[in-house]
């Protein structure tokens, strides 16, 4: 295990070291220069000179790639042009929330999908069957921008419910543990600042756990469904096995690998895809983040970001890997 863990990990260095030399071509490559964002219409030529040497925007292309490797491998991304603030410092305040969100999104995913797919599976055909696939695409279809506008105009709007937008109320100042508002309130004690959390977090959740809830359904469904087919569940209902013990014992532990596999792919894709939901909401998390570089031009940020939804991906890949030994003994790491 150790080993396989450690060639994994070994084997990220040229993936990360691709990604770093393709984002950072494809940002040079891009109309427009930063300098503009940085300085008014009406500095000199002098001015936008010395923010290009002061930047290093006048070394040559492969010098500042490779300043930015060197930096990088000391954990260190350089400084915001938009911030003025180190990268690592940004996206490791903001990092939280993103997973926070992710995460939140991934529960309600699982805790709806989940049942969904394998009741639909022990009933195909049925009514029940219809209703939860055409639920799935139903999910899986919703844009998000769109869902979540509906969804701020309907509850935030017209019923005055819940926030539009944002991570907290202004004036709930929890200390700062975790990250983590929903946990740093419950460590301070502080059950306001922890329903406010709650509130703030509803909407963004829902919009994204929708599609993801659509995905793991399924996906569930047709496991399930494909091991119901199998020898060894005709065998263990000849034996008097009752049908809830050959469903959930037999053939939804055998579909595990299948709906893990998924929810750790779609636990990643909500983490840096999450753009678009962060925006509509105001959310102040690592999409929301990039977003912002992406329209300043912001070399450093940019780079940076994606080189961490890159090193996300695999952890979290490497992480589903390890879940499967515990899910099916059989499987071995080698």
């Amino acid at each position: 295990m150790l080993g396989y863990t450690l060639r994994r990990v070994a084997g990220t260095v040229p993936v990360l070291f691709m990604v770093s030399l393709l984002i950072f071509a494809l940002v040079q490559l891009a109309p427009g220069d930063p300098v503009d964002m940085l300085v008014s219409d009406e500095a000199t030529e002098e001015v936008r000179l010395a923010i290009r040497s002061a930047w290093g925007l006048d070394q040559p292309i492969y010098i500042q790639y490779l300043t930015f490797v060197k930096n990088a491998v000391m954990g260190d991304f350089g400084q915001s042009f938009r911030y003025r603030e180190p990268v690592m410092d940004l996206i490791l305040a903001r990092l939280p929330a993103s997973l926070e969100l992710a995460i939140y999104s991934t529960l309600l995913a699982v805790a709806i999908g989940l049942p969904l797919g394998v009741w639909a599976a022990s009933r195909p055909n049925s009514l029940v069957d219809t209703v939860g696939s055409i639920g799935g695409f139903f999910g899986i279809s919703l844009p998000n921008f769109w869902l979540g506008i509906l969804l701020i105009l309907l509850f935030a709007g017209t019923f005055n419910l819940l926030p539009s937008g944002g991570r907290e109320t202004w004036g709930l100042n929890v200390e700062r543990v975790t990250g983590f508002l929903t946990i740093d309130a419950i460590i301070a004690g502080r059950w306001d600042a922890l329903w406010d959390a709650l509130r703030h977090l509803t909407l963004p959740v829902i919009v994204l756990g929708t599609n993801m809830t659509g995905i793991i359904m399924q996906i569930t469904r047709a496991s399930v469904l494909e091991n119901l087919q199998e020898d060894y569940v005709m065998t263990a209902r000849a034996k008097g096995m009752s049908g809830r013990v050959v469903l959930w014992r037999h053939a939804f532990r055998n579909a595990l690998i299948a709906v893990i596999t998924i929810i750790g792919l779609e636990f990643g894709t909500l983490i840096s895809g999450a753009i678009i939901v962060e925006t509509v909401f105001a959310w102040p998390g690592i999409g929301y983040l990039l977003l912002q570089g992406i329209s300043f031009r912001d070399f450093p940020l940019i780079t940076g970001l994606v080189l961490v939804y890159t090193t996300l991906f695999v952890l979290i890949n490497l992480a589903i890997d390890m879940i499967y030994t515990v899910v099916d003994p059989r499987i071995r790491l080698g």
